[in-house]
């Protein structure tokens, strides 16, 4: 184990344990390096890792500090390794997209308002008015986005919204088949979004995780399994 890692391991120890909570200043340097037995350099470094990751927050003039540790700040994190997967990663991904997709779809049938149903078909007109893919990826973005905050579990939003950003690195909609495969997504989402103001968790559910599958079967049936192009919601 190197220096840099026996410095990340020892910290994360200290904060997984208890010993410094959430919004607590961490130690001065040099209690630190003596405590793990690393030097100043190992000890910033590992502080700069920690940092990447949401868990300690640098505040100029005042110190270190354990972040709040609010999961979904820490979910979030997972953008950084994410967008190293190629496109093979992605669709195991996928799996778990579709089970989370229906969860806070199904949540979102129990609770949604008359104005969280306003603003999904909203983006659906939107979505369908433009002929702009990158407008209508983003608007395709925020429907998704908004049923996962309707579900009402922080977390669970930030974890699709990670798995949505790597998503859209590939467009499809750009592709010779894209204006086909741009009408038979506005369609689920119609009748995703139907299912929602209808309040039936059960259909939400399974109109969520189709339209999920959907995408991934177009992703093997149109993506190349190594380069890069750029994604669907």
């Amino acid at each position: 184990m190197s220096a840099v890692e026996k410095a990340f391991h020892g910290l994360r120890h200290m904060i997984g344990t208890g010993r410094l909570g959430p919004g607590e200043r961490i130690p001065p340097e040099g209690e630190l390096c003596e405590e793990l037995g690393v030097s100043r350099g190992s000890l910033r470094e590992a502080v700069r890792m920690l940092a990447a990751l949401g868990v300690i927050e640098p505040r100029h003039g005042s110190g270190t500090y354990v972040s709040q540790l609010r999961p979904e700040d820490v979910i979030g994190s997972l953008s950084l390794t994410l967008e190293l997967l190629p496109l093979s990663g992605l669709l195991e991904v996928y799996e778990i997209r579709r089970v989370l997709e229906a969860h806070v779809a199904a949540q979102a049938a129990a609770r949604c308002t008359p104005e969280n149903v306003d603003t999904l078909f909203s983006l659906i007109d939107a979505m369908e008015a433009t002929s702009d893919p990158t407008e209508a990826s983003e608007l395709d973005h925020r429907f998704h986005a908004e049923i996962a905050r309707v579900g009402g579990n922080p977390t669970l939003a930030t974890l699709l919204a990670v798995f949505r950003a790597r998503s859209r690195k590939y467009q499809v909609f750009t592709l010779p088949e894209g204006p086909e495969l741009r009408r038979k997504s506005d369609d689920d989402h119609r009748v995703l979004a139907t299912a929602i103001a209808d309040h039936d968790p059960v259909a939400a559910a399974g109109a969520a995780q189709a339209h999920v599958a959907q995408t991934e079967r177009w992703l093997r049936a149109f993506m190349p399994p190594v380069e890069e192009v750029g994604a669907t919601d």
